[in-house]
């Protein structure tokens, strides 16, 4: 499906778009844009990469303009361009909107437009039962995904994924957490008992390739993932760089923040299709003639137990250590602490 294709990735600058380049940079694809407003992210992911197939774009999803600019001879979108930071956004949550859901709106417009084959929206957990802005913007954003998706032509499929925490992003507590360690300052912790859900960047780059793949118009896949608490995941990283006694310092809740994240919520897993590692959620295809389903026997709700962080299966230390020694740069560092050890021995 890739063979001469042009793939789009909208703030492709980002962690998402680093780890689709590494992953596809050598692929049968004909060429990748990264589109994004960043101009140093982009020159420094120029001087890199240096790939021919590699294309840069500056712009931002908020300028229809700009978006209908880069889509011309596009086959595939990944739509990864959103405000993240869920404080920021408690602040400034129209610039949110602007983002996250007037964005979205602009790209899903401009692909139809081009013809694009295929659009996968990345979503988060942030955007079921939402407290904050950034959940409701994301949440919002599903919402145009969806309502987009029923007025799709056949040759458009719009759809999207939703994940948890990607381990190592761009706004992770991890490089956080390593960065105190390192500069001997207390690891700050706004609550040991809160759970978060845990993928790495491969895991994302998976679940949108299965979207890919897989998805009808409307659908929203979600991975099954594992979650810790955060007291665990300090740990874990506390034994990875041998600190087994370092500072650790509780400073409260942040705004927005939430002591569980939930990927399904109780009505979605409801209807859910399980396939193995992955949730399909499909667009309700019902329009707004609502008495013709009344009639028809098909308005019927089956309650359920939402999917979220707490009750997921839970990461003891081991197990997320073992999960943190898939990323890279954390390898490094216990390569390099176990390195030292031996020469001080």
């Amino acid at each position: 499906m890739f063979k001469d294709r042009t793939l789009l990735i909208t703030g492709g600058t980002g962690s998402f778009g680093n780890a689709v380049l590494r992953r596809f940079l050598d692929s049968d694809l004909k060429e990748i844009r990264v589109f994004s407003r960043d101009e140093k992210k982009q020159d420094d992911m120029r001087k890199l990469y240096s790939h021919p197939k590699l294309k840069f774009y500056i712009g931002d999803v908020r300028d229809p303009g700009s978006v209908a600019g880069v889509m011309n001879g596009v086959d595939y979108v990944f739509h990864a361009a959103a405000l993240k930071q869920v404080p920021s956004c408690e602040f400034y949550p129209m610039e949110a909107v602007r983002t996250n859901v007037l964005g979205t709106e602009n790209v899903i417009n401009a692909a139809v437009a081009a013809k694009v084959k295929r659009v996968i929206c990345l979503s988060t957990d942030k955007a079921v039962y939402p407290i904050n802005a950034m959940g409701i913007s994301k949440a919002m954003m599903e919402k145009v995904m969806v309502a987009a998706s029923r007025n799709a032509n056949d040759k458009t499929i719009i759809c999207g994924t939703r994940y948890g925490n990607v381990m190592a992003s761009r706004g992770s507590v991890i490089p956080l957490f390593v960065e105190q360690i390192a500069a001997g300052k207390p690891i700050t912790v706004t609550d040991p008992e809160m759970t978060r859900f845990m993928m790495t960047l491969d895991d994302a780059v998976e679940l949108v390739l299965y979207a890919f793949e897989h998805g009808k118009n409307g659908d929203i896949f979600v991975q099954k993932a594992p979650a810790a608490t955060v007291a665990v995941l300090i740990k874990a990283i506390l034994n990875i760089m041998k600190k087994p006694d370092h500072e650790v310092q509780e400073i409260g809740t942040r705004h927005g923040e939430k002591l569980y994240e939930v990927l399904l919520s109780r009505e979605e897993r409801a209807a859910a299709e399980e396939l193995g590692d992955y949730f399909r959620v499909s667009a309700d295809s019902r329009d707004l003639n609502y008495d013709k389903y009344f009639n028809e026997g098909e308005t019927t709700i089956t309650s359920s137990e939402d999917y979220n962080s707490h009750n997921t299966s839970r990461l003891d230390v081991d197990g997320m250590q073992e999960l943190l020694l898939k990323l890279p740069f954390i390898r490094k560092i216990a390569n390099e602490k176990t390195a030292f050890d031996k020469d001080m021995n």
